[in-house]
């Protein structure tokens, strides 16, 4: 019982925060900004990474919460159909 996580294959956004850094960062005049533009990328890569895997663990709780459900349909829907042949049993015992 498994998909394909939709939020996934979308892109990740990156924090306005981060944005507005990069954007000051690179208005800064070109000594500096060459200094902490990678610093920068760095961070918002890792920031998006960090999204991505995010929204892959929820999709995997969910996912999990949705199969735990049918298992225990399924596991009650099981005790029923065993309870009544033991009914049935008892009866042609008897």
């Amino acid at each position: 019982m498994s998909h394909m996580p939709s939020s996934a294959a979308t892109e990740v956004q990156v924090p306005a925060d981060l944005e507005k850094l990069a954007a000051a960062i690179q208005a800064l005049p070109e000594p500096y900004a060459s200094q902490v533009a990678p610093l920068v990328d760095a961070v918002v890569e890792s920031t998006k990474r960090r999204r991505r895997i995010l929204s892959l663990v929820q999709d995997a709780l969910s996912q999990l919460r949705l199969d735990m459900k049918y298992l225990m349909f399924d596991l009650e829907a099981t005790r029923r159909e065993r309870d009544e042949y033991r009914v049935k049993l008892e009866d042609t015992e008897n």
